[in-house]
């Protein structure tokens, strides 16, 4: 079943132009079903995939034949599984600039792979589009698409207490679960945790792996559980050396592969001294709040987690992220700390249950030292605005 994705309408937009069309992401985030359903609208196109090995050696030894037998012949060529082919933006880059009036997709699943090796030669002939698994309102316009329909009104407006339970039943079905779409559309909770059992086990770790060409995964695998109980918290690089068993240099190589992989994502310090942004320790935060909990076997509800503000806070982060926003995190040496602050100007905190709108000293902080126009306190149950030193302070629902 196809989960229509918000990407779709910022790649229809360059369907009638010249550049190359680059979809990338985390294996299993359903780039290839995309291309398939993108393809549809599309007259005289094939689709074709670098995991046919003969297709493949041809367009490394044989470009020129390539060209006549899978270019030529239609307007629109889509190519899956790109990050197989050697050499593959060199003659990308032959093709664009040797045969005229030709619509070329191709998709791959590493930022190692594709984007370094492949892409880098083919600035402005490319227009890339990063695809991650579903974000909330897309596993929602699938699982309910009538609360879908109505979910801006959880944007704008106090929500009742029944359409609450409603949105939160589903918003903690996402939390436990993610939203990758062979997980969301699994037809129990068994099946989605052996499929994210899987996508950890099979895709993930052996893609990192691979990449940095381990014998075993054993430091890999004692890194990602590691990152996997500290979500929102500051890295701490000696404990992670103890934890692996490696060097400073090493950890450091893994994280690395973790991101370009699309496992997580290390989020920086906001200072207006960029330099002070590289030097600091990073926090680190899941793409997937389900791959995630897969790392730490941990899929209980949310009633009985301890760590139920640390996946609320990942949640926030991976939304941002989703939408291509520049997310980051404030802290002072006096222990001041505002979860996020989205596009060098907003920031937001991340509670749970509020009994009123309470704005913490740390945001008071903030914006006393920074004076945005206006802040968000995301939680479950409160959604009213308060005034503070000409802020706005908007406490909005997590789920809206």
């Amino acid at each position: 079943m196809y989960i229509p994705r918000f990407i779709e309408d910022k790649i229809r937009k360059y369907l009638n132009t010249p550049e190359i069309i680059a979809v990338i992401g985390p294996r299993q985030s359903g780039k290839t079903t995309l291309l398939n359903h993108l393809q549809k609208e599309m007259e005289s196109s094939r689709m074709i995939t670098f995991k046919d090995v003969d297709i493949r050696l041809l367009f490394e030894k044989d470009i020129h034949t390539f060209i006549d037998l899978y270019v030529k012949p239609s307007h629109c060529l889509l190519i899956d599984e790109f990050q197989y082919a050697r050499e593959g933006g060199q003659k990308l880059k032959l093709i664009f600039d040797t045969v005229a009036d030709k619509k070329i997709f191709i998709s791959g699943s590493s930022l190692v792979d594709l984007t370094i090796s492949s892409v880098r030669s083919l600035v402005g002939r490319i227009f890339t589009f990063t695809l991650y698994p579903l974000n909330f309102s897309e596993f929602l316009s699938f699982r309910d698409p009538d609360l879908f329909l109505i979910r801006e009104k959880a944007q704008k407006e106090v929500l009742s207490e029944p359409l609450r339970k409603r949105f939160f039943s589903l918003f903690e079905e996402f939390l436990r679960f993610g939203g990758y779409p062979r997980v969301v559309t699994a037809t129990d909770e068994d099946e989605k945790k052996e499929v994210l059992k899987n996508l950890v086990n099979l895709y993930f770790l052996r893609d990192v792996r691979d990449i940095i060409g381990l014998a075993d995964d054993y430091a890999i695998v004692q890194l990602i559980r590691s990152l996997a109980v500290q979500i929102g918290n500051v890295l701490v690089y000696q404990e992670l050396q103890n934890a692996t068993g490696q060097s400073a240099a090493a950890v450091r190589k893994y994280l690395n592969m973790l991101e370009k992989t699309y496992v997580l994502s290390l989020v920086r310090p906001y200072f207006t001294n960029k330099r002070l942004e590289l030097v600091k320790n990073p926090k680190v935060y899941f793409i997937d709040t389900g791959l995630r909990n897969a790392v730490v076997g941990h899929f209980q509800p949310l009633v009985l987690r301890s760590d139920k503000e640390a996946l609320y806070e990942n949640h926030v982060f991976s939304e941002r992220i989703k939408a291509d926003r520049q997310v980051k995190f404030w802290r002072t040496k006096s222990g001041a700390e505002v979860d996020f602050v989205i596009d060098s100007s907003v920031p937001v905190e991340v509670k749970s249950h509020l009994s009123g709108p309470v704005i913490g000293k740390s945001l008071y902080s903030f914006i006393e030292k920074y004076r945005p126009e206006k802040a968000y306190i995301l939680n479950e149950n409160l959604f009213t605005d308060e005034m503070f030193n000409g802020a706005k302070i908007l406490f909005r629902y997590l789920y809206g």
